[in-house]
């Protein structure tokens, strides 16, 4: 056996020392023979007996050496198995599919399992798939949570490449050459103080009252104080209930302070201080609604008060009545169940438009930008801000890139007439050409970037205006020198409306002007049967004084026969899911405009008793648009925006992209079925 093994390497050099010293001595021996033979031939006789030694023990101890070397060998295997074996970390090695070869003590007295156990780890911990093995130079960390702990479980190969090579009796596939090992650590001490640590961060928040002022009116005055006092003591004693402190800045503003434990345990409640504070009567007619931001996780306590206030916009920017939380980018919403209370003052207005009127006289050219797909409101809106800008004699444009069928007939009445300039209408191309830094883009009807006609001219140049009525989202337009946001108008058409009588003393609008912007409101508002205020027949009067004609603009609407048709394919085929819930599918074949008839259907639905609320589908160039109504008693807005889209409380839409009708279908039902559950709606 020993035959076969060598030596080599610096124990090979070691042993052949003797060897190289017996030179030496014959050296030495040559030397003495030349004093003298005698003393030669006695170190002759000496070189002889220690080669002879040397080499009688070099062949004799060899054995022994080799012998002593195996053991080692083998004992100091036995060392390294015992240690891996009693390792003080769970480990484990797997084959190149998971499946688990060998454990140590550690790791079969965590999971019970013998050293028979060959499965797959995924069955130990389901945390594992297939497709979260380890890849080559890749090093693997997984979170588990096992048996009340919480394990980091690190993977990575182990290469037997050399193994297999040198084998005689074992062979693998060449991409499975591998062994995955596998280390738990137990992070549970660690991971408890990081979620305490999280529980004890500070949170900051604002809480506004919506309808301070029109809740006092409706009040007899010597029970005003009583109501504050009432929400007062409500608003106090409901965040001390879980460690908060309130601190009242003004008459109808609040700071927040709390743990972000706390702000879990009002999560959980679903902030259900937005009805406890609806509940206080002592016969107001006008029942007080609130709003809250907060922010958390900022880098700094002063960041996170600002992520706060943010939050407060966009909570009043949508309407009020709700909770936003603002943690970095990512934005959540609660309540906004009511409709908002329309603020009978329009001293807003006046203030926008005398700012409007500043930007634009300080500009030499005026764009104005709908969202795509222009529909009436929007057209009307751009039309009102070309009268403006007009007025002030300046340059104006509208981009408008495919007109449909519903703003055609508006849109041929200023193509046709010799008062307005034949480039009245650009293309999102011409724009680009036009807008510079000596530009102000107006975005009307929209307050998202992504839904605009041309999003890149909002990065051209410096000088935006956002004028909409929709609720806003976290997907806003950021860089806006002005900003006026009205969730409670009935649409962008009596904004503008409102903006004009502000606007200039002697500002003279055409009858085709006023018939666009009175269209825009009766189509937004179903012939004023929905989201109609005062103010919003304040401005239909205006209108109708400054030469709109209801007749006019009611023929001009007329629909196809196509479109009357398909409107009824879609009530026809509408399905009532949950008994409360009308969904349809609106044919788009043949059809200019199937969006703006799908919206018609989802109007006529809710006709239907019973129905609380109304969803069309369309099918529009590869992209699936859901028009949402409802009445009263559904806020269409948090479902669409659960598909991604927004709106109001009882108007909204989304677009789904890469779905077809029935996969739609199925996402919508399968959307209001996890909030009627979790009791969003």
């Amino acid at each position: 056996m020993k035959d076969g093994i060598k030596l080599k390497g610096q124990l090979a050099t070691y042993m052949r020392w003797p060897f190289v010293l017996t030179l030496l001595l014959v050296v030495m021996d040559v030397l003495l023979y030349t004093v003298s033979w005698k003393a030669g031939g006695i170190g002759t006789i000496f070189t002889a007996v220690y080669l002879l030694l040397g080499i009688l023990l070099y062949f004799h101890r060899r054995p022994v050496i080799l012998n002593e070397l195996i053991s080692f060998a083998t004992q100091y295997g036995q060392v390294q198995k015992s240690l891996m074996k009693n390792f003080a970390l769970p480990y484990a090695l797997l084959d190149a599919e998971g499946k688990i070869l060998w454990m140590n003590d550690e790791f079969l007295y965590l999971t019970g399992k013998d050293q028979k156990y060959r499965k797959f780890i995924g069955n130990i911990f389901p945390e594992v798939t297939m497709n979260k093995l380890p890849m080559p130079e890749e090093v693997r960390d997984l979170e588990i949570a096992y048996q009340d702990h919480d394990f980091r479980l690190n993977m990575r190969r182990v290469e037997i490449d050399e193994l297999l090579d040198g084998s005689q009796i074992i062979d693998a596939d060449a991409e499975k050459n591998y062994l995955i090992a596998a280390y738990l650590f137990d992070e549970t001490e660690l991971k408890k103080y990081m979620r305490k640590n999280k529980e004890e961060q500070l949170v900051t928040g604002l809480l506004y009252l919506d309808n301070y002022e029109e809740a006092l009116e409706s009040v007899e005055e010597v029970r005003s104080s009583l109501l504050i006092a009432l929400i007062d003591r409500k608003i106090n004693k409901y965040f001390a209930a879980i460690d908060g402190v309130v601190k009242k800045l003004e008459k109808d503003k609040y700071f927040l302070v709390m743990r972000r434990k706390s702000l879990e345990q009002l999560k959980e409640k679903k902030f259900n201080i937005l009805e406890e504070v609806k509940s206080v009567n002592i016969g107001n007619e006008m029942a007080v609604t609130i709003s809250i931001g907060i922010g958390i996780n900022a880098d700094s306590f002063a960041h996170t008060s600002e992520a706060a206030r943010i939050a407060m916009e966009l909570a009043l920017g949508r309407g009020g009545d709700q909770v936003v939380i603002k943690e970095g980018n990512n934005i959540t919403y609660f309540g906004g169940k009511s409709q908002m209370m329309e603020k009978t003052t329009r001293v807003k207005a006046r203030v926008k438009a005398h700012a409007l009127k500043e930007f634009m006289s300080s500009k030499d050219k005026i764009v104005v930008m709908g969202h795509k797909i222009t529909d009436v409101d929007s057209f009307g809106a751009a039309i009102g801000i070309y009268r403006a800008a007009r007025t002030l004699e300046k340059k104006a444009y509208i981009v408008i890139n495919n007109p449909t069928s519903s703003i055609r007939p508006l849109m041929d009445g200023f193509l046709h007439s010799q008062d307005y300039d034949s480039r009245m209408f650009v293309t999102s191309h011409e724009a680009k050409e036009i807008v510079d830094d000596n530009t102000v883009v107006v975005v009307v009807d929209t307050n998202r970037p992504s839904y605009t006609e041309c999003e890149d001219l909002l990065y051209m140049t410096k000088t935006i205006v956002v004028l909409d009525h929709h609720r806003q989202n976290k997907d806003i337009i950021q860089n806006a020198v002005l900003s006026y946001i009205e969730p409670y108008a009935s649409s962008a058409c009596e904004m503008v409306a409102e903006i004009l009588q502000y606007f200039s003393d002697g500002i003279r609008i055409r009858n085709i002007e006023a018939d666009s912007l009175y269209a825009g409101i009766m189509i937004d508002t179903n012939n004023f049967l929905t989201k109609t205020g005062v103010r919003t027949f304040e401005a239909a009067a205006f209108l109708r004084r400054c030469g709109a004609d209801v007749t006019r603009v009611r023929k001009m609407f007329r629909e196809h026969v196509e479109d009357y048709r398909a409107k009824g394919e879609a009530i026809r085929n509408a399905e009532l899911f949950r008994d409360h819930f009308a969904i349809s599918v609106c044919p788009s074949e043949g059809l200019d405009s199937p969006t703006v008839v799908g919206a018609q259907a989802a109007n006529e639905l809710l006709n239907i008793i019973g129905v609380k609320a109304s969803f069309v589908l369309t099918d529009y160039r590869n992209t699936i648009y859901i028009s949402a109504r409802s009445i009263d008693e559904i806020n269409v807005q948090i479902v669409m925006e659960r598909l991604g889209g927004g709106g109001h409380l009882n108007i909204a839409g989304a677009q789904l992209e890469h779905y077809s009708i029935a996969e739609a279908r199925d996402v919508l039902k399968q959307t209001l079925q996890k909030m009627l559950d979790e009791g969003d709606i």
